[in-house]
């Protein structure tokens, strides 16, 4: 187990073997998952009253940016990493301080990552 043990985790993913891959890392690490979504419309609902630490989001959703859900776990103070193929670039000036992972990744980089927002938030 590991300090993110226990943890609930939102999975915004639109690509299924991914999204199952990121939820299989998150649970080896401990954490329960929460919901995992492929949709904006579905994510912007679920962060806005869903009960999680901690999300993952993908980027881009079916050609959607997912930046208003981002904006939601902003203002709910929940910290989350985007997972992107398009690196850091691809993430607006105004989530600078937000983990990116650059897919594709490995198991340590999401924990690295997940750990690093999860600490940015308690400050």
């Amino acid at each position: 187990m590991t300090e993110l043990a226990g943890l609930k985790a939102l999975v915004v993913e639109d690509e299924g073997s991914v999204a199952l891959l990121i939820e299989e890392m998150l649970e080896s690490f401990g954490c329960e998952i929460a919901a995992s979504l492929a949709r904006v419309d579905q994510a912007r609902e679920f962060a806005s009253k869903g009960i999680f630490d901690f999300a993952v989001l993908d980027v881009n959703l079916h050609g959607q940016p997912v930046f208003p859900v981002a904006d939601i776990l902003c203002e709910r103070q929940i910290p989350f990493v985007f997972s992107t193929g398009y690196g850091p670039g691809g993430v607006p000036a105004g989530f600078n301080a937000s983990p990116v992972l650059a897919k594709p990744f490995g198991i340590a980089d999401l924990k690295r990552a997940v750990s690093s927002a999860l600490a940015s938030s308690s400050h």
